[in-house]
């Protein structure tokens, strides 16, 4: 598959280049359906018209979701505390930790520092997952976990997970810009 490079995007009016449509609307189990059926819903109703936190509360709100779980990079704890606090005054219960939670030391795990001299607690992901788990929340947001933090949290949440915020220091956490600009567009180009 290399949709990226699809010229027609038959898919679109129903073409099935793979010849498993039928096995593709049969993965959706009753659960999965109902969280489909909510997004396509949020999406037809409010097309361009709300914000992805406005989209979140509405969402949480059509799938019965009462305890959701924030996991956050504590460099962005302001954003969190806001949004958080949105929730709350939405009705939501709100679970927040912070990605440096247990205060584990980079040594611990021998893992890179970002100044050598200096005593580092390592992001946990894992534990911010566990953590969540611990109150049965039914909606887990990242809010702005490092590449790879992410991955981790994701995997070992045991509720679903949506990104609020993706962290990218340099764009102001707006990774697509750099797919936007001149500059950017040729540095990628170039070998990392």
């Amino acid at each position: 598959m290399q949709c990226d490079l699809c010229k027609d995007e038959e898919c679109r009016s129903g073409k099935d280049c793979l010849g498993e449509k039928q096995e593709a609307a049969k993965a959706y189990g009753a659960r999965d359906r109902e969280m489909h059926k909510v997004s396509a819903y949020i999406e037809g109703q409010y097309y361009m018209q709300k914000t992805r936190v406005e989209e979140l509360i509405l969402f949480s709100r059509e799938m019965g979701y009462k305890n959701l779980g924030v996991a956050f990079c504590i460099g962005l704890k302001e954003e969190a505390k806001v949004f958080c606090s949105y929730l709350r005054e939405n009705g939501f219960k709100v679970y927040s930790v912070c990605c440096k939670i247990c205060g584990v030391s980079k040594d611990d795990l021998d893992l890179k520092k970002i100044k050598d001299d200096q005593v580092e607690s390592m992001c946990n992901p894992i534990s911010q997952a566990g953590a969540l788990k611990a109150k049965n929340t039914d909606l887990n947001i990242n809010v702005g976990l490092c590449v790879g933090h992410d991955i981790l949290f994701n995997k070992h949440s045991a509720a679903p997970v949506t990104a609020l915020i993706v962290k990218d220091r340099v764009l102001s956490h707006n990774p697509a810009g750099a797919l936007y600009t001149g500059y950017y567009k040729k540095l990628l180009g170039k070998k990392i």
